[in-house]
């Protein structure tokens, strides 16, 4: 018997070698404004933490003029140049394009600020050409209704809605091995 796909669903769960993270604009000068902004920064750290476990490629991108991209994320990724752009699409934005096709990943998992602009745009874009999960627990707005509106949207568009364990637990596959107990310490 075969598995029953509900209407609108993504039809297949994501896999380690299809995802490319993309983390939008956490930036010093926005973050301060951004409602419930200590949970997403602390959700954003794991997210990182759990990406370079499972050797995913990041990509991270800056607004300019917003400052640099927040201490505690920064202090993750190091080795991490960010894309510069003026474009609230990140795809309008000189480079980001191959960036993200020089992973030869199909899948982009989102995260950033802010959910209304940025991180919208981009995602509904990215439709275009690839699969997006965008993790509701990573990314915020100034106004709450922003952000809640933003993710109507973007899921009537077809970006799949998921949360940091959720989409965790959706790479890793099965429990005991080294990586789920590596992982078990971001969660607990």
């Amino acid at each position: 018997m075969g598995a029953v796909i509900a209407e609108g669903c993504d039809k297949r769960l994501v896999d380690k070698q299809d995802c490319c993270l993309l983390i939008i604009d956490v930036q010093e000068r926005l973050f301060q404004l951004i409602s419930d902004k200590e949970r997403i920064r602390d959700n954003i750290v794991r997210l990182i933490r759990f990406s370079k476990i499972m050797d995913l490629p990041i990509i991270l991108t800056e607004q300019e003029n917003l400052g640099e991209t927040i201490p505690e994320i920064r202090v993750e990724m190091e080795d991490v140049a960010p894309v510069m752009k003026m474009d609230f699409n990140c795809f309008r934005s000189p480079g980001f394009a191959g960036r993200i096709k020089d992973t030869g990943k199909k899948v982009l998992i989102v995260a950033g600020i802010e959910t209304h602009i940025c991180v919208a745009q981009t995602a509904i874009y990215a439709l275009s050409g690839y699969g997006v999960q965008l993790l509701t627990d990573c990314t915020s707005s100034r106004a709450r209704d922003d952000r809640d509106i933003a993710l109507k949207r973007m899921a009537g568009c077809g970006v799949t809605l998921t949360t940091c364990e959720m989409f965790f637990y959706e790479l890793l596959k099965k429990a005991g091995t080294d990586k789920f107990r590596e992982v078990l310490k971001l969660v607990k």
